[in-house]
């Protein structure tokens, strides 16, 4: 009984949660920041960044000297060099340690260090405007995915009421060849429309799971199980005129868009790069440092020779310090320092050319998104008027189909018509929605649904 119990109120606890992750409705603000968290891509870049990073810090910590020990206990045997009398004994086992502590530090190196660290942090800064990059790409895609849904809803919805209208429409018919006021080739060709449109709402909605599918791949989910969508209220103003300028949005895309500052960061980068190679020319001066001494068990004390010489004092006594430099010059080095710095020249160029190229395609990509805007427009504002148009003469030819004034082939293609009509305003209206949220976008403004021109 207490089993019982404990289950009832575990169902209990845990049913409100199942249901409402069933019932809860995704915006698409929420879709994009559930794509960004889960998304393998940019975690991946997110450990990209973290690289870069270790990197950098590897990069400053260079600037500090190197410090090694070093510690060895020997055996040896027969004929030995006693190093307290310089003096070799014949025939004698020895123990003997030696320790040693000391490093190195690079003075100068033609600036390498710090042009490294420089470089390290320019590169450092483009994986993070690459991490931002992707976070842009999978907004927009997630966006596209989810205006898709709310077009396949439409076009689902528009087939769904004419299949409706054909079934009342062979209702009607059926009574009039009851009544003998038709022939059986209308009632035919009507059911024979039901069949057709059936098929194609069967194949929408298709489309309409397959567009749910995508979506929840794209969120990383288990299931489309479940899955829906808020669906927003949009209402577009036909009499917006697209003012903006190619070049307006395109010097503001500039200063905001992150793959524009990744090449611009990678350019310096490469820069710096150059800098690096050419320190390649220019002699090092180090500084090492070393601590050493030494332990034998038959070294005597040459104050004391009978008293025994301890392994502390030995340490002590042949403790020994040394500091020193050196000076590389670089003469012939199989014309190394020349390649790397021709390789860095050219990898300069090569990320202008980059620079450049993405500077291109942003202008060309804006160019494209208002193009696609106006004629998206243009078209949802005429499919209005078509649609205004198509449903009054499909009035007018319904209610002539009822008096038999027209033959079912003029009703069935009337009909048609109709649809196609509402399907095409669909989708220009959402390819206008789209299209200015890729202006948005580009102008740096967040991507929502709430405002829509």
């Amino acid at each position: 009984m207490r089993k019982l119990f404990s289950f009832i109120l575990t169902w209990l606890i845990i049913s409100p949660g199942v249901i409402f992750s069933q019932e809860k409705l995704w915006s698409l603000e929420e879709c994009i920041r559930y794509a960004i968290d889960n998304n393998i891509q940019i975690k991946q870049q997110v450990l990209q960044t973290r690289y870069q990073e270790n990197i950098l810090l590897q990069s400053k910590l260079n600037l500090l000297p190197t410090l090694n020990g070093q510690a060895t206990h020997n055996y040896s045997f027969g004929r030995a060099l006693d190093e307290t009398t310089y003096e070799y004994t014949e025939n004698q086992n020895i123990q003997s340690n030696s320790f040693y502590a000391g490093g190195n530090l690079n003075l100068f190196r033609g600036l390498q260090n710090f042009n490294t660290i420089k470089r390290n942090e320019y590169q450092l800064l483009a994986s993070e405007l690459d991490l931002e990059t992707i976070k842009n790409s999978i907004s927009m895609n997630i966006a596209l995915a989810y205006l898709q849904i709310l077009l396949n809803r439409e076009l689902v919805s528009a087939t769904e009421n004419q299949l409706q209208i054909t079934k009342q429409q062979i209702d009607k018919t059926n009574k009039m060849f009851i009544a003998g006021s038709v022939a059986k080739g209308n009632l035919l060709q009507i059911e024979a429309q039901a069949a057709s449109e059936e098929l194609q709402l069967i194949n929408l909605k298709n489309q309409l799971d397959i567009s749910y599918l995508t979506i929840t791949q794209m969120l990383e989910l288990g299931s489309p199980a479940g899955f829906q969508i808020v669906i927003p209220e949009i209402q577009i103003d036909t009499n917006t005129l697209i003012s903006e300028n190619v070049d307006d949005i395109f010097d503001l895309a500039l200063k905001t868009r992150p793959e524009i500052k990744s090449a611009e960061m990678n350019l310096t980068a490469s820069e710096y790069d150059l800098k690096i190679a050419n320190g390649g020319r220019s002699p090092s001066l180090s500084m090492n440092h070393s601590v050493t001494t030494r332990y034998s068990d038959i070294a005597i004390k040459m104050s004391n020779p009978t008293e025994n010489y301890k392994f502390s004092e030995q340490l002590n006594d042949n403790l020994n310090y040394g500091v020193g430099f050196s000076l590389s010059i670089p003469i012939l080095n199989g014309w190394q320092v020349n390649r790397n710095i021709a390789n860095s020249r050219i990898s300069i160029e090569n990320s202008r050319y980059a620079l450049e190229g993405e500077r291109k395609n942003l202008y060309k990509n804006i160019q494209q998104a208002l193009a696609d805007a106006t004629a998206a427009l243009k078209k949802y504002t005429a499919s209005i008027k078509a649609v205004a148009s198509m449903e009054e003469s499909f009035r007018y030819t319904e209610q002539k189909f009822n008096v038999g004034m027209v033959t079912p082939v003029d009703y069935n293609a009337a009909k048609t018509q109709l649809l196609n009509a509402q399907s095409d305003m669909s989708q220009a209206k959402y390819e206008y929605v789209f299209k200015t949220k890729v202006l948005d976008f580009y102008k740096g403004l967040p991507l929502n649904l709430n405002q829509i021109k």
